[in-house]
């Protein structure tokens, strides 16, 4: 039995929010076996100019704190995105926030943008960096709850780890912190965009440099405001957009006593709005946006349907909580064989295939 398979009886003695605690503990202490091996040269893939061995990435929202990027590695992803940071420690929102829908595969959180700050994320990335780690990182950054100024917020996210971060993001559509969804407006994103995207190149003069900026969006925006969001992004030059974070909407199929908790709903359920939503805003902006799709992936079908949508990467993290670290070797696995068969040299030959 694995280490995974240990823990697990215990982690049914713990409240969620425990348990995540324990598995960032476990990561910490190295006892975690690589799992990562050579990838399969079919998922290799460049984005950004940026080279991902694998496609499959973990979402934000695991390692908030950018603890255990390096310790993730082991499990296979091709790239590991820490964060939401938020500039001044906060605690999030009151316990419990976070409940597991087993019946459904499925993760409700009201976390809030729970964070320690900048300061121990920046140390973090930078410690990292100066040992020459490698891995590609992206740095989640967000506002605090109480902010007046959210632009200011998110400039201050940008500027603190643009020169430390492999790719930045932008988290505007959290449905924990009031508000904040808002920004996906057309006038309130391109505000925001346009002067972050300011700042990250005033802080790296070399345009060849510049690490790339991307902004987060909902799965629950309608057409009309996913129209404005994808003319935001290309008028203000940002470098991609993932789609999607988690809903609030809450599918008739949920049979778990928990689905009617306030917060946003993460998992299997939310599989197919997501990719429909990743296939609108393809059609939208076609190859000018590099696309990360997020939302329901349990498999390599899953990651496969995401990409013949449009998403050039994908990234995975509630099915983790229900199938365990060696879902990523299992879904690059199925995803390799699944290109080869259709005829795919690569990722990059499939992105779109089922919408262009």
């Amino acid at each position: 039995m694995d280490l995974y398979g240990l823990l697990r009886p215990l982690f049914r003695f713990m409240t969620p929010e425990q348990a995540h605690h324990l598995s960032i503990r476990v990561l910490k202490s190295g006892l975690v076996p690589n799992l990562s091996g050579p990838d399969d040269p079919v998922l290799a893939t460049r984005v950004w100019g940026l080279p991902f061995p694998n496609p499959v990435g973990l979402a934000a929202g695991f390692d908030k704190h950018c603890e255990v990027v390096d310790a993730l590695f082991k499990l296979g992803f091709g790239f590991v995105e820490a964060g939401t940071v938020t500039p001044r420690p906060q605690p999030g929102n009151p316990l419990p926030r976070l409940f597991r829908l087993d019946e459904d595969e499925a993760v409700i959180n009201r976390f809030g943008f729970n964070s320690k700050g900048l300061a121990p994320f920046i140390f973090r990335l930078g410690q990292r960096r100066a040992a020459g780690a490698t891995g590609i990182v992206g740095a989640n950054v967000g506002k605090n709850k109480e902010s007046e100024d959210a632009v200011e917020d998110y400039a201050a996210g940008v500027s603190a780890t643009c020169r430390l971060a492999d790719y930045l993001v932008c988290n505007i559509s959290s449905p924990n912190t009031p508000g904040l969804r808002a920004l996906q407006a057309r006038a309130e994103m391109e505000t925001l965009l346009s002067h972050v995207i300011g700042v990250r190149n005033a802080s790296m003069p070399d345009p060849a440099a510049r690490t790339p900026l991307l902004v987060k969006v909902a799965p629950d925006l309608d057409d009309a405001a996913l129209a404005d969001v994808a003319e935001a992004a290309l008028a203000t030059g940002v470098d991609g957009i993932i789609m999607g974070n988690t809903t609030l909407s809450r599918p008739p199929s949920l049979k778990s006593p928990f689905k009617d908790e306030t917060g946003g709903l993460s998992g299997k359920p939310l599989m197919a709005l997501s990719t429909e939503r990743l296939a609108a805003l393809y059609r939208l902006v076609g190859n000018r946006l590099p696309i990360v799709g997020v939302g329901g992936i349990a498999s390599g079908a899953d990651a496969y349907a995401k990409v013949r949508a449009g998403a050039s990467l994908v990234q995975v993290y509630s099915a983790l909580v229900f199938r365990g670290p060696g879902l990523v070797s299992r879904i690059k696995t199925d995803l390799a064989t699944r290109l080869k068969a259709d005829g795919f040299a690569s990722i990059a030959d499939a992105v779109g295939a089922d919408v262009r």
